[in-house]
């Protein structure tokens, strides 16, 4: 009852605040990658435009309202939720330099939510990053083309003087072209995008030479674009749709080129992180996909040195599990010296992986991320390469804390490091 009627306060006072200030509105949606697309865009916008973008995890009915208010959370305390309303009520009369561009990402984990935030959420722009064929969070969805057809909403509200950016490499966020009345930007490495990445090379020697470089085609101009720090060619996903959606701005590829220059993925994806006994950590421990956990391992196949995957359950993947697990597992014994796994689901992984030819005497599997760090601090040599992953729900993030280079900077490496997580 509480939560029904927070939702309603907060979904008014949104829409008061929005008509008020009229901001533009980029919504974000897709099954994975949005939160990197979403820093990636504010990183190009911000240099020429007063932009805000939702925090921490703020993309659904509560945190959206909250993004465009820019409050935090009350939590579990009425008294909180009443200085968010009280607060809010104030900044409708009156608020300095409220934000001219607001960035929101926007989550569906059932049928209806992205309907529900489009409802009061008016986009001028919609990005669609893929969907896959197992995508995350479709455990209350009974396939892919259903969460395809939850994220279309977004680009079906957007009218004909709006714009839909699509990824035109994953099938079904190109077919959304058709169900949508605003102008088309495609991006991708495809040769039908209008935005097109193409001779990607990719650096990884050590943590200081970390690099990934493409030829940018637009237009029938052809740029070169360096990115420091970024691994993995699934990692340039987010930074096309931020360079489409710098040039609907009237950006010029100089000007995002130069945005980009310092843009770095947000912690816990596809991060390099230096780890105790001069080893590398590939820490992407935010969350989980079949699609995501596929490319982290191929970023760890690219690495020197023995290769020890950690690879956590994937969860809220409903009937895909298993099979979402296994193949996973068949992957990770082609790639993979070393072998570890942890929570009830991946063990799906660890069956596989021996399954498919990989050493049981390499495979050992956890209950919790706590034991997996205590027997991975043994098992770690000099220049070892460790890729760590998993979802949310399994605290990946912990093993990387544990055997980090440097643990007094989690709070700035790692992900999910503020308080109300620390307390889990």
């Amino acid at each position: 009852m509480f939560r029904n009627l927070l939702i309603y306060i907060l979904k008014i006072l949104a829409r008061i605040t929005l008509w008020r200030y009229q901001p533009t509105i980029i919504g974000i949606t897709g099954s994975v990658g949005k939160t990197s697309a979403k820093e990636a865009i504010f990183a190009v916008l911000k240099t020429k435009f007063n932009s805000r973008r939702n925090q921490k995890n703020y993309n659904n009915e509560i945190g959206v309202p909250l993004t465009i208010l820019g409050e935090e959370t009350g939590g579990r305390s009425f008294w909180r939720w009443f200085k968010v309303f009280f607060v809010s009520i104030f900044r409708i009369v009156y608020t300095p330099n409220y934000p001219r561009i607001l960035i929101l990402e926007m989550g569906a984990d059932r049928i209806g939510d992205i309907f529900y935030l489009s409802s009061f959420v008016h986009c001028r722009v919609g990005v669609v990053t893929a969907v896959g064929d197992i995508p995350v969070h479709v455990e209350f969805f009974q396939s892919a083309d259903q969460v395809a057809h939850e994220k279309a909403m977004l680009v079906r509200s957007l009218s004909q003087n709006d714009w839909a950016v699509l990824n035109f490499d994953d099938e079904r966020v190109r077919a959304m072209a058709a169900k949508t009345k605003a102008k088309i930007f495609s991006y991708g490495f495809g040769e039908n995008t209008q935005l097109r990445a193409s001779h990607l090379e990719e650096r990884l020697r050590d943590l200081n030479e970390t690099l990934l470089s493409f030829k940018l085609d637009y237009r029938g101009n052809n740029v070169p674009i360096r990115l420091r720090g970024v691994l993995g060619s699934h990692q340039l996903y987010p930074v096309l749709a931020a360079i489409s959606v710098g040039l609907i701005f009237k950006m010029n590829l100089v000007e995002i080129a130069q945005a980009l220059k310092d843009y770095q993925p947000p912690p816990g994806r596809v991060r390099l992180l230096g780890g105790i006994k001069n080893s590398w950590i590939i820490d992407d421990t935010y969350n989980a996909s079949p699609s995501a956990t596929s490319s982290a391992l191929d970023v760890l196949s690219k690495t020197n040195g023995r290769k020890i995957a950690i690879l956590g359950d994937m969860l809220e993947l409903g009937a895909f599990s298993e099979v979402a697990h296994r193949r996973i597992g068949a992957k990770a014994a082609k790639i993979a010296d070393w072998l570890l796994t942890v929570g009830d689901k991946s063990i799906f992984i660890a069956d596989q992986a021996k399954k498919s030819g990989l050493p049981k005497e390499k495979i050992f599997h956890f209950g919790d991320s706590g034991e997996a760090a205590r027997f991975l601090q043994d098992l770690v040599c000099p220049g070892d390469a460790i890729l760590i992953k998993g979802s949310q729900g399994i605290r990946m993030e912990k093993i990387v804390k544990e055997i980090m280079a440097e643990p007094q900077r989690a709070g700035e490496l790692l992900a999910r490091q503020d308080k109300e997580w620390l307390s889990r």
